[in-house]
């Protein structure tokens, strides 16, 4: 009987140990590890970045059924889009077996995809993503696709809250005349949308825009914070263990940061400029009011192929001041 770590008496590579011991976790639990494997801890890992495993590194041949083998680990563990998943980090792992098996690691821990890989698909275009950086869901392309359709060609734009600057990106793309700029309180975002070739600043919403911008904005769009606080906690459960809560938390009704950027939008909108921001719930009908009295008209609900609420799309009103 062999112990752990040997197979057919030579060392295991990451990926032989990790494939072992996840098996023998999730038979015991059909629970998602919380720690790494006792192979990737303790003094004998190598901190190289292209070795997980240090003294038990070995290149190995990959199995023939290795894709899989992921997929089945990764689907044991709960996450819904194992194909894809495993897909992704054996690109990213590029046929090093030791790279993979940290890879493999790194993504049953939770870590977003995304940050592994470095990168994400965005409305088919290829979006780079740093470590720590809010990661652009599919979820948001319609709202992306939708505000380009109301920027002109040689608009102006405001994407808030911009993380790797996704929808910016995509404006710029449809729009390659107009003018696009992002915003973040964060400035690992800023420097990870600015990677992606988007003029962004650092501050909060509008603040850090030059003053010039206002009232001649042509389109203002924004992916901000709007999940209610006491709905954080049916986020999935490793979420806040890799991001921020300030990414997500909108407050009591989660409508706090968008009724600010309602107020502020109507200082930078020019009149007839529009106002498409992502929300979800009953918060259409919640900022009904704020809405009317900013002097928005045409408000429509963007609502998805299920016939939920996804967002809001409004024009600002020629006398609104």
């Amino acid at each position: 009987m062999r112990g752990p770590g040997v197979v057919s008496g030579s060392p295991a590579s990451s990926w032989d140990l990790t494939r072992e011991w996840i098996i023998g976790q999730a038979m015991g639990s059909l629970l998602v590890p919380s720690r790494v494997a006792p192979h990737l801890e303790g003094p004998g890992r190598d901190t190289r970045p292209d070795c997980a495993v240090g003294a038990c590194c070995n290149r190995c041949v990959p199995s023939s059924n290795e894709r899989e083998d992921i997929v089945a680990l990764l689907s044991l563990a709960g996450f819904v889009a194992a194909e894809e998943d495993a897909a992704d980090l054996l690109a990213c792992a590029d046929g090093d077996t030791d790279r993979l098996g940290f890879l493999i690691e790194r993504r049953l821990a939770g870590e977003p995809l995304a940050w592994i890989t470095g990168h994400v698909s965005f409305c088919g275009l290829d979006i780079r993503v740093h470590p720590e950086v809010y990661v652009p869901r599919w979820q948001s392309e319609p709202l992306a696709l939708r505000a380009a359709s109301r920027l002109c060609e040689s608009g102006v734009a405001i994407d808030l809250c911009t993380g790797s600057g996704a929808i910016a990106k995509i404006l710029s793309l449809k729009r390659p005349r107009a003018r696009v700029f992002g915003t973040d309180s964060d400035a690992r975002a800023v420097a990870c949308a600015a990677d992606n070739g988007v003029k962004a600043f650092c501050g909060d919403l509008f603040t850090p825009l030059p003053a010039g911008l206002a009232g001649r904005a042509d389109l203002v769009v924004g992916v901000v914070p709007y999940v209610p606080t006491n709905a954080l906690e049916l986020l999935p459960h490793d979420t806040f263990a890799f991001e921020s809560r300030l990414a997500y938390d909108g407050g009591p009704d989660g409508t706090d940061v968008l009724r600010r950027v309602l107020g502020e939008a109507s200082f930078f909108l020019r009149s007839g400029g529009a106002l498409l921001l992502e929300l979800g719930g009953e918060q259409a009908a919640a900022l009904a009011g704020d809405l009317e009295r900013l002097g928005y008209s045409n408000v429509e609900a963007l609502l998805d192929d299920d016939g939920d609420l996804r967002g809001i799309e409004a024009t600002l009103a020629s006398d609104h001041r």
